[in-house]
């Protein structure tokens, strides 16, 4: 599907540029949601449909991220998925981690100070010239969720590499419109609710096979076994052999929703949606006289930009001090001249 015959598929209120907050669901996703909804209302159906949209979320997000599905996990949340790699660290690693990471990937190292492990905060321009041979773990987002800066990711892995380091990266601020390649890293962790447009509740990771080894699925229940519809009652331990053993169980209408939000995502092309975003970002940009930039998220600091963006009637953020704007599919040219006419008026 192209890209202008799939932005038919949403009818968003004119001046949406939050994306960098939660998506908007296509509408296929938002169809099957309330079908499901309906369905769960009067006690229609069985749970299994509902549980089976994850797996197809999960194959969905394999390909976006060119990973394989067996070393895709499925979960609630950046932070879970990022925290039995903290535990698996040994007493007296160092983390070195982005001085304005957000804290879902900055907390699960933190909390392991306590039993020795070091965490080292470093500016994110000197992050590569950062890790050296006493770094164990590199973690950083791919796209900032504060500015939208993007990180310089084969640039980091390779510094890592040089050292021995494992790198670990929060692509949830990038998947979905910025084209990467999981599998350089170690592990990959996503909200699924930004830019994959899903409803809140799951969160997707890729986990390298060496890196689950070291692991302990220690939130390890039915879904995580290895037929998990054998494994409702009683021992013994009988975890699947892939990344599903780090797997919670289906949140069924975040499943649902996200299953053909993702499968949109793939028909379209992540090239095709990286070149829509920051062209409409570079729109913005321009039109407040700044330079273009290579990110779908910009800030920018504007004499009371919040209350004259809220005047007009656009939704954006605010991060650090500053507004954040951030496009995606259903973005188009007149909510950023709508944007941009009301920081310039």
């Amino acid at each position: 599907m192209d890209l202008r015959t799939a932005q038919q598929l949403w009818q968003p209120e004119p001046g949406w540029l939050n994306t960098a907050s939660y998506g908007l669901p296509p509408e296929p996703a938002w169809a099957a949601l309330q079908a499901a909804l309906a369905d769960w209302r009067v006690g229609r159906t069985s749970w299994e449909e509902w549980g089976a949209m994850t797996e197809r979320a999960r194959a969905a997000f394999a390909h976006l991220v060119s990973a394989p599905v067996a070393d895709v996990v499925t979960g609630a949340t950046v932070s879970q998925i990022v925290a039995p790699i903290a535990a698996a660290l040994p007493a007296g690693a160092t983390v070195v981690v982005p001085e304005v990471e957000f804290t879902s990937n900055l907390f699960p190292w933190l909390v392991q100070v306590d039993r020795g492990v070091r965490v080292r905060v470093v500016g994110l321009d000197g992050l590569v010239e950062a890790i050296d041979a006493g770094t164990d773990l590199v973690a950083f987002s791919l796209v900032q969720s504060a500015d939208g800066s993007v990180a310089p990711y084969e640039r980091i892995v390779a510094a890592a590499r040089a050292h021995d380091a494992l790198v670990v990266v929060d692509a949830t601020q990038a998947c979905g419109w910025l084209p990467f390649d999981a599998t350089l890293a170690d592990a990959v962790a996503v909200g699924g609710y930004k830019w994959l447009m899903a409803p809140r509740g799951l969160s997707y990771g890729y986990l390298a096979p060496h890196l689950r080894d070291r692991m302990r699925p220690d939130a390890a229940g039915w879904y995580a076994g290895q037929d998990p519809h054998s494994a409702y009652y009683g021992p013994p331990l009988r975890l699947s052999d892939d990344a599903r053993r780090f797997d919670l169980s289906p949140a069924w209408f975040s499943g649902v929703g996200a299953a053909p939000a993702l499968e949109l995502l793939v028909e379209i092309g992540i090239p095709a949606v990286r070149d829509h975003d920051v062209a409409l970002a570079n729109r913005f940009l321009a039109g407040l006289g700044r330079p273009p930039g290579d990110s779908a998220i910009v800030t920018v600091d504007v004499p009371g930009a919040q209350q004259r963006l809220e005047r007009a009637g656009i939704r954006a953020a605010v991060r650090a001090g500053r507004v954040r704007a951030s496009f995606h599919l259903y973005s188009t040219q007149h909510d950023v001249d709508l944007a941009v006419a009301a920081l310039t008026d």
